[in-house]
């Protein structure tokens, strides 16, 4: 009863992270069983590692998916991603009302806090919402790949490699069944504009795709309009894709130039714009890259993806607040806007401070990483020892991205 008592009085948010530890520390433990592994062993570190990569969506690893787990390990992977792409909480949610169970006040705040502008009333249809489209939109992308894999695969490996890799999309994970992520369908168009579908609707957030389905349903009523966070992402994400791929096409045209077809040109700009929102998934090289375009690229996963989403990152509203801050500013003017609305000064407040200490985060990580890895080992030589790849792994990982220039797997305990 202490337990239970302790629960119901716990913050919502201290109830979200207890809830994201316990899917961890289950998932770390199935990952050990004998039945996960293929062959050899599996540290207790990577799994720790890899469960914890999966229910944060991030996609980075220590050892290939693929490779090294069996099907059902892969199964346990891809239970965790869904888990952590949805939220735990909202999961919860969704099955209590399945059962016909009640749902505490205690839950309805924690749903509250998750999805922070939603009115407290509509919770319930929201979450709805939320998993009828997340299932909605995993079958239409489970069975766009399906088509692309029966090309080259056994028709029952492509619907199961088709299913993991679009909720792996659409969560914003980054995890894949090859050793290259998408490197050998760089040049695919049905593959690229399904993942790049997928990744986008998944990192746009569930209000903002709830928003949009409110005014699709209600658009003849002339009051009926849009709110200030649906404009807000919408025109962000906008902005960052395409500003992304074009300075993508720009650095790397000389490497583009020399791509064996005008698909991969096109597409691959593309796709590693709208990768770095979160995604994780990569048609090039990273490691073939140059620093400005990796510098680029950290912008992007610095921000990541919209608030109430699968991605991670400081969120694409705080980057247009933090920018009409300082235009204001710079205007000399004491009130802050957005498409003719004042943003409430806390709101303001609130998003510089995130700013901050996510800088913060990051220098310390990134710190502590250099310390305790090669840092001072002189046996170590070249790229690995590079600032900027150390610097990439470390925002990769804090936006839940999961990009990598490969560095991961070769860190140690520490």
């Amino acid at each position: 009863m202490k337990l239970r008592t302790r629960i119901l009085k716990a913050h919502p948010a201290t109830l979200i992270l207890a809830s994201f530890l316990l899917a961890i520390i289950a998932g770390m433990l199935m990952l050990k069983l004998p039945i996960s592994i293929k062959t050899g062993y599996l540290p207790w570190v990577d799994a720790l590692f890899t469960a914890t990569s999966a229910v944060c969506v991030t996609g980075l690893v220590v050892v290939d998916t693929g490779s090294y787990f069996t099907v059902f390990g892969q199964c346990v992977i891809l239970a965790l991603i869904q888990i952590g792409g949805l939220g735990v909480m909202t999961i919860s949610v969704a099955l209590f009302r399945w059962i016909g169970r009640s749902i505490s006040f205690r839950h309805r705040m924690v749903m509250q806090d998750l999805f922070a502008h939603t009115p407290r009333e509509d919770i319930f249809g929201l979450v709805k919402s939320i998993v009828l489209f997340t299932l909605g939109a995993e079958v239409i992308g489970a069975v766009l790949l399906t088509i692309h894999w029966s090309r080259e695969l056994p028709f029952l490996h492509a619907v199961y490699t088709a299913v993991f890799h679009s909720v792996s999309a659409f969560c914003n994970a980054g995890f894949a069944l090859f050793s290259d992520s998408m490197v050998r369908y760089s040049d695919n168009l049905l593959l690229n504009t399904t993942v790049c579908s997928l990744i986008m609707v998944g990192g746009i957030g569930f209000p903002v795709l709830y928003d949009l389905q409110s005014w699709f349903e209600r658009r003849k009523e002339k009051r009926v309009r849009l709110s200030i966070q649906t404009k807000t992402v919408l025109m962000t994400t906008l902005i960052l894709i395409a500003s992304g791929a074009l300075m993508f096409a720009f650095l790397e045209r000389q490497a583009l130039g020399n791509a064996p077809s005008l698909a991969h040109r096109i597409l691959a700009p593309l796709f590693q714009s709208i990768t770095c929102r979160t995604a994780g998934f990569n048609t090039v090289d990273i490691t073939s890259l140059r620093d400005a375009t990796l510098a680029m690229m950290i912008f992007l996963m610095f921000f990541g993806a919209s608030p109430g989403s699968c991605g991670g990152g400081v969120k694409t509203t705080t980057l247009a607040l933090l920018t009409a801050f300082t235009v204001s500013r710079v205007r000399r003017r004491r009130r802050v806007n957005m498409f003719k609305k004042s943003i409430p000064s806390e709101t303001v407040t609130r998003s510089v401070s995130l700013i901050l200490v996510s800088i913060g985060i990051i220098g310390v990580v990134l710190f502590l990483i250099l310390v305790g890895d090669f840092a001072g080992d002189p046996k170590v030589t070249g790229p690995q020892r590079s600032f900027l790849v150390y610097f990439f792994e470390t925002v990769s990982a804090f936006g839940t991205v999961g990009l990598s220039m490969g560095i991961t797997p070769e860190l140690k305990t520490w």
